[in-house]
This record gives structure tokens, sequence and C-alpha cells, in this order.
């Protein structure tokens, strides 16, 4: 709009063609697999932008540069943890180790040079919104230097991920420990185990990846079981090894997938069709849920031939699936082993030299592994200031809420992955990931296209959801009592981390954006600004302007 057209309040028509597309700066928090897919496919699909990620390590990958324990690996097989533009002919096993998953993210930054667009070592500590400019503050932490840059942005994105703030168990004494003490996601790279006497605290899917991989090693191991839980190593699992257990890939396969194309997209749809069934036996009173229970007790009670473990570690008051199903290969068979001593006493607390039960005995130790999980509140590790001065760790310190998993009433231009009631529960997340940066791409290039200033959710929009998931969430396995991070660590808590329904069915949902549920704010007052002289960018020069003659029948939405 013209200086004299903004003094008189005359509308003028803006001379630019419709689909011209203002600069958007955006920020991202993090350089995980969601940043890394977000900066691809901005320079893919966007135009007039600018692009800041922070990320507080010293490296991208988020958790697979974070967690590095013994065993640590993906509970998904390799040929589904994988972004589907960008496949991998050569992964060496079936389910891949952190390095092997930390090195493909890295050679994707590296060859299609999205490192330009990190700050690595740099850890967003605030943002707050600014509804006149239409625009977040914010404020980073320069963990090298300790100083305080700031930045802004007309859209924030946060890509940090769920299970990233670990935390160590809330036990009296942990810290009067003398030995070796050690957070599975902190794990120390000279820590050796072998010869000593090891505890283990936890039995999550940590845990139960770092159980066998040190038993072998160690003098002698004692883990403490609190409750029971389901390991599902075989069910639904047809392309891995004998009773699901992890195998290498042969040259020769590998070779195949690598010159074979339609062989390999068959294998890996196979893998994630498996995958993506999985959610029938969720349903808590379906047929799939009975065969699968009655699955997984006799394959437990065929690896535990000892009757109390048995008895301690079958659950028989919760569903299969109420903790996301892990494969736990090779974790029921070190139970038994001899050197191996399972405790379900209570802890009492954790002195100098070991672990004092509720019983009295004293177990002595040299070195105590938490593989005791993380903060699973949902609440960004940054304060977050929305409108009229709400900050969201204290609007979610009951329960999060929010809109579809991708954004949160009172807080414009704030978008997620991952967030509250995401579909995590079975599967990959990184088609998750690619589903919703194509949602947070098509909304920023709308913004962009159509004078849009802000887009937030409408609070009966969520609220409504809300409803939905709650109601929907009776018949799941996940609302029977086991304690999950689905429900904030909690045994009968809100159902916060998962979507009311299947993958299948949360990516059909954000197929299209209800942009009914959103108030859009416009940079004037006449939202048809947006059409400007006449013209379209499907008009410039070289443009093919006849489009429509060569797909009569496209242009229709599927249901």
């Amino acid at each position: 709009m013209s200086t004299d057209a903004a003094c008189t309040g005359r509308y003028v028509v803006t001379e630019e063609p419709l689909g011209t597309a203002r600069k958007l700066r955006v920020v991202m928090v993090g350089g995980g697999a969601s940043g890394l897919n977000m900066a691809r496919h901005m320079d893919l699909h966007m135009k007039s932008f600018e692009l800041q990620i922070y990320e507080k390590n010293a490296d991208i990958g988020g958790t697979w540069f974070e967690n590095r324990y013994p065993g640590c690996a993906c509970d998904i097989p390799s040929h589904s943890y994988q972004f589907a533009w960008e496949p991998n002919h050569a992964w060496g096993h079936y389910y891949s180790s952190w390095d092997e998953i930390l090195a493909y993210f890295k050679g994707i930054a590296e060859k299609y040079d999205l490192y330009r667009y990190v700050k690595l070592q740099h850890k967003v500590s605030a943002a707050e919104w600014d509804e006149a400019s239409g625009t977040w503050a914010v404020q980073v932490m320069n963990l090298q230097t300790g100083d305080t840059v700031r930045d802004w942005c007309h859209i924030l994105i946060n890509g940090t991920g769920v299970l990233n703030n670990w935390k160590w168990p809330d036990i009296p004494g942990l810290h009067s420990f003398k030995g070796d003490l050690v957070h599975t996601a902190t794990w120390k790279p000279d820590l050796d185990v072998t010869g000593k006497t090891v505890a283990v605290l936890g039995s999550g899917s940590s845990g139960i990846q770092v159980v066998p991989a040190i038993q072998p090693k160690v003098k002698r191991l004692i883990t403490f079981i609190r409750s029971a839980t389901w390991i599902t190593a075989g069910f639904a699992q047809s392309h891995a090894g004998p009773g699901g257990a992890n195998f290498a890939y042969t040259e020769e396969q590998k070779n195949t997938f690598r010159t074979q194309p339609e062989v390999y997209i068959h294998y890996r749809k196979e893998i994630e069709g498996e995958l993506n069934t999985r959610f029938k036996f969720v349903i808590a009173d379906s047929d799939a849920q009975k065969e699968a229970r009655a699955y997984s007790i006799q394959e437990m009670k065929n690896k535990l031939k000892d009757e109390g473990l048995q008895k301690h570690l079958i659950p028989t008051n919760f569903a299969v699936g109420c903790r996301r199903p892990t494969p736990g290969n090779g974790y029921l068979e070190a139970l038994v082993e001899p050197n191996v001593r399972v405790i379900t006493d209570n802890i009492a607390e954790i002195v100098p030299n070991g672990i004092k039960l509720d019983t009295g005995e004293i177990v002595e130790i040299d070195t105590l592994v938490c593989a005791t999980g993380f903060n699973l509140s949902f609440h960004p590790r940054f304060k977050l200031t929305g409108r009229g001065g709400e900050v969201i760790q204290d609007k979610w310190k009951r329960k999060p809420e929010a809109y579809l998993s991708v954004a949160a009433p009172g807080f414009p231009n704030y978008l997620m992955f991952l967030g509250p009631n995401a579909p995590v529960g079975h599967g990959s997340v990184l088609p998750i990931i690619e589903h919703t940066t194509k949602y947070i791409i098509n909304l920023m290039k709308k913004m962009q296209t159509q004078g849009i200033k802000s887009v937030v959710p409408l609070p009966e929009a969520a609220a409504e959801f809300s409803e939905h998931i709650t109601e929907f969430m009776k018949r799941t396995a996940w609302a029977t009592p086991c304690r999950s991070w689905f429900k904030n660590g909690t045994i009968d808590g809100p159902i916060i981390a998962l979507h009311p329904g299947s993958r299948i069915h949360w990516f059909h949902t954000m197929d299209n954006i209800r942009y009914e549920d959103y108030e859009i704010n416009y940079l004037t007052k006449n939202r048809f600004q947006y059409l400007g002289n006449g013209f379209s960018v499907k008009e410039e020069p070289g443009a093919d302007t006849t489009w429509y003659l060569d797909a009569p029948e496209g242009g229709y939405n599927s249901y």
C-alpha cells in the first residue's frame, strides 16, 4: 500500500501478480530428523524465505547424536526408519545401531548442503510473540561463548522431539554414590563395564537394550524391574530374523536393493505395511489384541524359564501396546543368565557403595546405569510466551492440549513436530515428520501468497479435538493400567502422546488443512488484496498457460 493510501485509508491494488510470495523468516529449534527434513523441503518447494535452525549439540542428528549407550539401536526396521525421499540401500542390519543412523542423517546434511542453515551449539532459551508486528522475538544462547543472541522470525517451529529431555530418577541419595553413575542418554564414551558389578535401573526401551548388550561383559549384572512389560520380539515381524531377531544384510541383498528398484520398493512397502497393521491390536477388545496377547505370553514363557520371573514380568492387567511395543532382542534371554540377578523389591535409597532395598539389604555395585527415561511433559525446553503474556509451560502444566499435534491455541505462527497426540504409538516417526513438513510448508505458502500475518488454532477447535481424544481412548490398549510415557509416566493419567487413531488415519487427516479451525489475521484490512494486478505468476514468461488441457480429470480431491 502506498504512503498516500495509508494516510487516507483508501484501498489500492497491489501491483503484483497473484501467487507472489512475500519473504518469510523461519526459525526452527532442533537439528534432528525434523530440522533436516524441513530444510530440504523448504529448499525444494519454497522461495523467498530465510531459515535458521538452532541446534544445542555439537552436531546434527538429535537423539542419535545424544544416545550412545551399549546396545543403542532403533526398534524400527532400518528400511522403514529412513526418509522416503532418501532410501539407503546399504543398511547393515535389519535393526540399525545409533552410529549407522547418525551417519545416515549426517550424510543427508552434507549431500544437500543443509549445514548452511544450522547454527550448532546454540540453544534457544526463550521466545515471545509480538502481536503488533506478527513476529516472534527469540533469545538464543551461544553455548561456546555464553553470549545471548537475539533473533526474530515470522514462523517459529519446534522440532526438538519428545525423548530428548532426560532426567535422573527421583531416588534419595542418588548422587551420594561413589562409583560410576551414568544415564543412558549421556553415556560416557570412556566408561568400561568389563568385569564390573553393574546395576541397571529401568525396564523401558533403553534398559531393554542395554541389559543384553553389557551382560556378557560384566562380572555381575543386577537389574531392577518394578513392573511387568510386554516383550514382543517376534509378533508382526515376518521380515525379521527367527523369533524377531536382528540380522545382517548380505552384500548380495544390498546389491539387489541398489540395482533392482522394483524389488527394493516392494520390500520396503512390505515392512512398512506390516508396521501399519499394528494399530489393529491397539483396540483393546479386538481379536488382534487377543492374538497379540496369546503370542506374547507364549513367547515370554519360552524365553523366561524361571517361573518367578514369568510371574513378575508377564503383565496380567494391561494390554499389549499399552506401552510402545519393543522387540527386546536378547533381553529375556539375558535375564536368566547365571551372572544376572533380577530385583523386584523397592529401592529405599542409594548409598555410597550401592543400593539399599526396602528389605534392608545393601546391594554393592561398581557402576549404576540409570535407564530411567525423559521428561515427557511436552513442554518446550525454552520459555514460550504467547498472546497476552501466556506462558505455554503454565498453560500445559496439568495437561498439554494441541491442535492435531502441530499447533496450539494462543500461540500464533508456532508450529510443532511430534507435539501432543501425534501418531507415535506404532511404526516409524520419519513418515510422520514428512507429513508434518508438508502440512507446515503448505500453511506457510498460503501465508506468503495470500497476505496472511498470523494463524492460530481456534480454542474451540482444540477443545473439541481434545474431547474426541478423551472419549476415543477408552477403547484402546493405551488406556489400560500400565505406567507409560504415553501418559507422562503415570498409570491412569490422560493419554497425551497419541493420536486417536492409526498412523494411516492421521496421514489422511493431515492431507488437507482445515483452515476453518484457524483464526486468520491479514496484513491489511482487505483480505483480497493478494489478488494483485489481475495477472498470475502462472502466466509469467515461459510458463505453460494451458496446463489444464494436459490432465482434464486432475484437481479433484480424494475422500
